[in-house]
């Protein structure tokens, strides 16, 4: 599989999640406030909660459910209740400002 496009840096709104699904695989993408576009998978991992409903602040998404932080760089959860990251995927912006994500390319914070 390779990177399929997403949306274009002009779609994100800064600090807002974005949802799409790719090849059955739910993702979130976010443009953070230094213009960083990073996407991690949407559920976190304490309860089956899509991320994108929650909260995103600098470096960070927040569940909305019980308040667990991911950070959107690394998917490392940075408090409890959650203790195993979410997957991070490779985000790749051309010159024009797509978007591209390869869903079946993703790493997991050990």
């Amino acid at each position: 599989m390779s990177a399929e496009r997403v949306c274009t840096t002009a779609e994100l709104q800064e600090n807002k999640a974005f949802r799409v699904v790719l090849d059955g695989t739910a993702i979130v993408v976010v443009k953070d406030s230094s213009g960083a576009v990073h996407a991690i998978g949407d559920t976190c991992t304490h309860g089956d909660i899509s991320l994108a409903e929650g909260f995103v602040e600098d470096e960070t998404i927040e569940c909305w459910a019980h308040g667990s932080q991911f950070s959107l760089s690394t998917g490392k959860p940075l408090n409890l209740p959650a203790y195993e990251p979410v997957p991070v995927f490779d985000v790749v912006v051309d010159d024009s400002g797509v978007v591209y994500i390869d869903p079946a390319n993703s790493t997991l914070a050990s």
